[in-house]
């Protein structure tokens, strides 16, 4: 199929471009690399009446380190972070979870920011940048304000963001030296999304462990305080005390209500903990 008719505007800068949006319907669509909006124009799943192309923007391409985060633009693209050209503050959690992202077609034209933006459920970035604690600026002719990726992703396919307002940078925080990451997910096939995510970042020196279960139909299960996944505390022994049994009443609580899917989910965030304490 191809997409249905709509009108094409590419600005030459970030002011441009949010006086567009500042002016323009409700049906306006922002592209960057394409890869989730492009599929979704030809099935016409989408029909926007304008269509405001950002992938020229520099300033959306920047990368910078300020204190103990990295500060991305909302266009820099997977392959960046996989290739070395973005400072990993993360030692190497982003690069890894940078590689594994579909093909590398996809990830040589599609951006952080607009797999944030279209929220799907299943997409890396979404898990482990909730896991990374990450932070995002939005901004728009009204202002600037600045959201928790909890905050941020509201449902499937669902964000924070207004009429009008862009993801114009994601903020990193540096991963302290003690702590220890752990990212799987499941996917039918090498390439496709995910049907299971589990992240987990763990600190057993400071006794803090931020935990996410990914890839379910809706906002991914974020816990911020995760000693109940642990037996109640959180120590250098978390591989051994990890607790699937709460895993699975997380999940019955938001909803998932398949006993196979639910052993799944577990079981991916089981493996993410192995390999954070590996």
């Amino acid at each position: 199929m191809k997409p249905a008719p709509f009108g094409y505007e590419r600005p030459r800068d970030l002011q441009a471009t949010l006086a567009l949006l500042g002016g323009a319907e409700a049906s306006t669509k922002i592209i960057a690399g394409g890869q989730s909006l492009g599929p979704m124009l030809n099935l016409r799943l989408v029909e926007p009446r304008m269509i405001v192309d950002i992938s020229g923007l520099d300033e959306l391409k920047q990368v910078e380190r300020r204190g103990d985060e990295l500060v991305l633009g909302a266009c820099v693209t997977h392959a960046d972070i996989e290739d070395g050209r973005v400072p990993d503050v993360t030692r190497g959690a982003m690069q890894g979870v940078a590689g594994n992202i579909a093909y590398r077609a996809v990830r040589n034209r599609g951006t952080v920011g607009g797999s944030l933006s279209h929220a799907d459920p299943a997409a890396d970035w979404v898990s482990a940048l909730s896991a990374l604690g990450a932070k995002l600026t939005l901004r728009s002719l009204a202002g600037v304000r600045t959201v928790t990726m909890e905050e941020f992703i509201v449902g499937a396919l669902e964000s924070a963001l207004r009429v009008g307002e862009i993801v114009e940078t994601i903020h990193v925080p540096a991963r302290p030296a003690s702590a220890h990451w752990g990212y799987v997910k499941s996917c039918r096939k090498t390439g496709e999304f995910a049907h299971a995510i589990g992240a987990i970042l763990i600190d057993p020196s400071v006794a803090t462990a931020r935990v996410v279960i990914g890839a379910i139909d809706a906002a991914p299960i974020v816990i911020t305080n995760a000693t109940e996944l642990f037996g109640g505390r959180v120590a250098g022994d978390y591989k051994e005390r990890f607790d699937g049994r709460v895993a699975d009443l997380l999940l019955v609580k938001a909803g998932v209500t398949n006993a196979a899917h639910r052993h799944i989910h577990v079981n991916v965030l089981k493996r993410a903990v192995r390999e954070a304490a590996a």
